[in-house]
């Protein structure tokens, strides 16, 4: 199906896309290739799919470290994937190449030992004598060789796709919706990761799902420095309330390590730590009511933000799956979702001057993902958020939370 799939090259934060076919009828060239200069070569390193999820995973995870190590300094690296248009799952990820003619040499050695080892595909591109025309090469899995030209395909442009392609692999991969989901892939990675064995040690059993906890359960969400703690320290001590972080306390030891891991195995572990919140949670919800900060909110939230690129209408469409709540997991009684003006929360992060986490970093100095994130929480559903403006002083916006709690929960 390799003429039915369109491909995504990310230049400067922006997706431009083309197809292939095996007969040119005129069209333009694709944007891509429109400011490739004569001496330029381009060739693409897709990662293809194997049955084995996780090494798929770490491989492209290392990849990207042996490219940037190995290419030539003035080799143009760029996220790049391929996918069939509204096909669940068929998103393959790579990275396209730019180098020139002094470059190519040691760019197609490295290529050639790849497609030697690695589960990759390579491609090289090259543009007629008029440059009107560009043509992709496959390279043969067995040789160096780039196969015959006339086997090669022409290069034309496409129509950018409905949402941004990552949406297509987004389910179970990026955000998990079941703790099955999540424990098989922390499960499988037990071999390969040795901390991955001591997070599954501490799961709670699935076989008997706990009782609704007689006290309501507040989720207080929110960016980094819009007043979260501040808020739910004073909720705890004006409800006798028991407090929870989320992820919990017992994850703390493997946060760092699992921050380095790919998308698919650092979300199994986040999405994991929500199970564990939950089990806590109806523990403690027996006796007395409970604030959690942060839940299944943040997890969904920061996990589509960060898959998906570009401006919020890349995001999927309000009332997508992938903003349904996990039909296994705990739901609470009322999620509070703290807003606050960008300019007056950054120069709150500059009073705390506290470490930020990279997703935290990536906050405040990129805008769209900022608004990609506030988005993505504002569409989950199930439950779903209610907005509180955290930019008056904590005073009033705890008598604001609290009067949703007395009409909500009747506390």
């Amino acid at each position: 199906m390799w003429c039915s799939r369109v491909f995504s090259v990310e230049l400067n934060g922006a997706p431009f896309y083309f197809a292939v076919k095996e007969k040119h009828l005129g069209e333009d060239v694709p944007r891509v290739f429109r400011d490739v200069q004569n001496r330029d070569k381009c060739y693409s390193v897709l990662v293809y799919c194997s049955r084995d999820r996780i090494k798929t995973a770490k491989f492209y995870g290392e990849l990207k470290d042996k490219l940037l190590r190995d290419l030539p300094p003035e080799c143009r690296l760029s996220p790049m994937s391929s996918f069939l248009p509204k096909v669940r799952d068929s998103l393959v990820k790579g990275y396209f190449l730019k180098g020139n003619s002094d470059t190519s040499s040691p760019i197609e050695r490295l290529l050639s030992d790849l497609i030697q080892h690695d589960p990759v595909l390579v491609c090289s591109y090259s543009p007629a004598e008029d440059g009107q025309q560009w043509t992709q090469h496959m390279w043969s899995e067995t040789a160096s060789q780039v196969m015959d030209v006339a086997k090669g395909y022409y290069v034309v442009p496409s129509e950018a796709p409905e949402y941004h392609p990552s949406t297509l692999n987004i389910i179970n991969s990026d955000v998990f919706y079941s703790f099955d989901e999540a424990y098989d892939v922390m499960k499988k990675c037990g071999d390969i990761i040795p901390e991955a064995k001591a997070v599954l040690e501490l799961l709670p059993s699935r076989v008997e799902a706990r009782n609704k906890p007689d006290f309501p359960v507040i989720v207080i969400e929110g960016l980094d420095a819009t007043g979260k703690t501040t808020l739910t320290e004073s909720l705890k001590d004006t409800l006798g309330a028991t407090l929870l972080p989320s992820p919990p306390e017992c994850l703390s030891p493997w946060r760092a390590h699992f921050d380095q891991e790919p998308p698919l195995i650092r979300r199994a572990f986040y999405a994991l730590g929500n199970y564990i919140s939950a089990d806590q949670i109806g523990l403690k919800g027996m006796k007395t009511p409970v604030i959690v900060d942060r839940f299944w909110h943040s997890t969904a939230a920061y996990a589509i933000a960060t898959a998906v690129s570009g401006p919020v209408c890349n995001l999927p469409g309000e009332g997508s799956e992938v903003y349904c709540w996990p039909s296994d997991l705990f739901q609470p009684s009322l999620v509070v979702l703290l807003t606050l003006d960008p300019e007056e929360r950054k120069r709150r992060l500059r009073n705390r001057g506290q470490g930020k986490t990279d997703e935290e970093e990536e906050l405040d100095h990129n805008q769209l993902f900022r608004l990609r994130v506030e988005e993505a929480y504002r569409r989950i559903s199930g439950p779903a958020c209610v907005t509180v403006d955290a930019s008056p002083s904590a005073d009033r916006v705890l008598q604001q939370v609290l009067l949703l709690i007395r009409g909500k929960c009747h506390l």
